[in-house]
């Protein structure tokens, strides 16, 4: 190799992402890729070469998927966890951790567990128990009105606190007439919604459940006595609920962006447990309170990984805001690839985060 090609080279490897690997030809591209690629230790990382990727789709890509990545594909076959993307210390390590590492799937429906319970509907909220739920999933199951049903109206609703027990279940008696029940989907019967508790009702019950003694407006995401709510397209429960709710309190899996596809799409619920939890959801009639276990499974999943601890993680908190002279291109040009990582920070709030609260 000449000297020509050998700084050329060089120059090429100094322009290259510590995080993604991307390689660029001048420095001044490395640092705009920098400045909108917002790397950080909280993106699921190849636990073999210690690429970021920006999910877990994408990371999954590149250890199994059409063009993996040789070396990373061949040690993962050996070592890696299927469920959580984890590189193990051998294969035996690697039975022993998937085996823990795979859930079993929830067998009986909600109503065949609370018939056997003798808790057909759960309709109170036991708010003083000093073992008060911090984090509870929410699913909601809909009927459909209008003339043509696919008017999307709230027919059941279920809570969960994290240890998959049930908090509040009802059936709700919609605001306006059901013309389809989606009996397949949902199993709900003309009979299930005639003396439901009203969704006015309904919603009172949750939002103060919610709150737990907060007014909205002074609800933060620590330090409060306010609840995190987890789901899976909460969005659209919430409003078919009626319901407000911060959006700093909301763990949405169809949103989290290590959950989300490589084109930035949501995943549905039923790939996220198959691929994730390592069980299949949906079929025939649709239980929420299965959704609400599935849901709190991810959420405790992403919650759980182990991250580098920074005082100011978010790009957009208010110090590192401040601090936008450090990204200044005749400064940072002057730094080496692993020095701009290491002072890059999320543009997403990352669930491993709430348990430092």
């Amino acid at each position: 190799m000449d000297y020509r090609s050998s700084m050329e080279s060089s120059e090429t490897l100094r322009n290259k992402c510590a995080a993604c690997y991307r390689q660029f030809n001048k420095m001044e591209h490395l640092v705009e890729h920098m400045k909108i690629s917002y790397h950080s230790g909280h993106e699921p990382t190849c636990g073999v070469c210690k690429k970021h990727c920006r999910s877990f789709e994408s990371l999954r890509e590149h250890l199994i998927g059409p063009l993996p990545k040789q070396e990373c594909k061949n040690i993962f076959s050996l070592r890696g966890c299927r469920f959580c993307m984890t590189i193990l210390e051998s294969p035996n390590a690697r039975r022993i951790h998937q085996e823990r590492c795979q859930f079993s799937s929830v067998n009986s429906g909600l109503t065949t567990r609370m018939a056997a319970l003798g808790l057909r509907d759960k309709a109170m909220i036991d708010y003083t128990s000093s073992r008060s739920p911090r984090v509870v999933a929410l699913s909601c199951k809909m009927v459909g009105g209008g003339s043509d049903g696919s008017l999307d109206l709230c027919a059941r609703v279920c809570i969960t606190d994290e240890s998959d027990n049930v908090v509040f279940h009802t059936y709700v008696k919609p605001s306006m007439a059901v013309t389809s029940y989606r009996y397949e989907t949902t199993g709900i019967r003309p009979e299930n919604l005639r003396d439901a508790m009203p969704l006015k009702q309904v919603q009172r019950k949750i939002q103060e459940f919610l709150c737990n003694g907060e007014p909205m407006w002074k609800i933060r995401p620590r330090g409060g006595k306010a609840r995190i709510l987890v789901g899976h397209g909460l969005d659209h429960d919430l409003d078919c609920l009626q319901l407000e709710y911060p959006s700093s309190m909301i763990r949405d899996s169809a949103k989290y962006p290590p959950l989300m596809k490589t084109s930035k799409l949501s995943n549905s619920l039923k790939y996220l447990t198959q691929a994730y939890l390592g069980y299949d959801v949906h079929f025939g009639i649709q239980d929420p309170y299965e959704d609400c276990v599935a849901t709190m499974r991810l959420y405790t999943r992403m919650r759980y990984q182990k991250h580098k601890i920074e005082a100011y993680p978010l790009a957009a908190d208010a110090q590192n805001r401040s601090n936008q002279v450090v990204w200044r291109q005749s400064e940072v040009e002057r730094m080496s690839p692993d020095e701009m990582l290491s002072i890059s920070r999320s543009d997403y709030y990352c669930w491993c985060l709430d348990s430092l609260a």
